[in-house]
């Protein structure tokens, strides 16, 4: 059995609040309670937005946080990162492409394939010919092996106000491409700050809460304009891999008002 943690958009800030929320605050208590809880994980995985502003100052301290993990952490693109600076400053393993922030991590279960649907100068994502091809290959080469993908834009709709119109492009085409492959046994994505499950293409899926801050429910219906974060505590992820099976755990790792600015 291989246990991972899931951590999603930490949109870590050097200084100041983000939408209410302390970024440094919250972190801080994420990586206490992996470290007290689940330092038996092989690693962390961090589905993107790991800075809420791409800066280098942002990166250094970020790094520094993650620094104090006691897993190994695997880092992620999001539309709020940089991808020179990602590249620059964050780990990455050696199989990372040349050109973008994806990459595969082997483990005794399975196939961790870590995509990046970055779009420079937009919030929706994109996957692009070289990415797909790359994706395309390497399920081809897995074989039988059980693939788990972790994406930071979803592909599908889910329903939730405005925040489809920030979804990958062309996710018809991506599903196209991953539905052929009998080995992708799950999907994780980030980006959307609300735990979703459920299946597309017969595909089995999960969003994440994000360790900031929440998006509220689709009910009563927002927009950007009227956007508050909810009030619900954050989470992360803990997956348990064994075979082809997996296991998710929605993980509370603090209370709500932890790091939230008094109205």
């Amino acid at each position: 059995m291989t246990k991972l943690i899931w951590m999603s958009d930490p949109h870590f800030a050097e200084e100041g609040d983000v939408l209410g929320h302390d970024p440094r605050v919250r972190l801080d208590a994420a990586i206490a309670h992996i470290n007290r809880n689940h330092a038996d994980a092989a690693m962390c995985i961090i589905s993107g937005d790991i800075v809420n502003r791409g800066t280098r100052a942002g990166y250094k301290g970020v790094k520094g946080k993650l620094s104090d993990l006691d897993i190994t952490y695997l880092p992620m693109i999001g539309n709020h990162d940089s991808r020179d600076l990602f590249r620059e400053i964050l780990p990455l393993p050696d199989t990372c492409m040349a050109d973008f922030i994806q990459y595969q991590v082997a483990t005794p279960d399975g196939i961790l394939l870590c995509l990046d649907t970055h779009k420079a100068g937009s919030d929706a994502g994109e996957f692009c010919p070289a990415r797909a091809e790359w994706l395309r290959e390497t399920l081809m080469n897995a074989g039988n092996t059980p693939i788990f993908l972790f994406m930071h834009h979803p592909p599908m709709a889910l329903g939730l106000p405005m925040q489809d119109t920030e979804n990958l492009e062309d996710g018809d085409g991506f599903l196209d491409l991953i539905s052929d492959f009998a080995c992708v046994k799950y999907l994780c994505i980030g980006h959307v700050h609300r735990p979703i499950s459920g299946t597309v293409r017969g595909i089995p899926f999960s969003t994440m809460r994000s360790v900031l801050y929440q998006a509220p429910p689709p009910r009563p219906e927002w927009t950007w304009e009227t956007f508050k974060p909810s009030n619900e505590a954050p989470n992360i992820g803990i997956i348990q891999l064994e075979d082809s099976a997996v296991r998710i755990q929605f993980d509370q790792f603090c209370e709500y008002q932890l790091g939230v600015t008094p109205d």
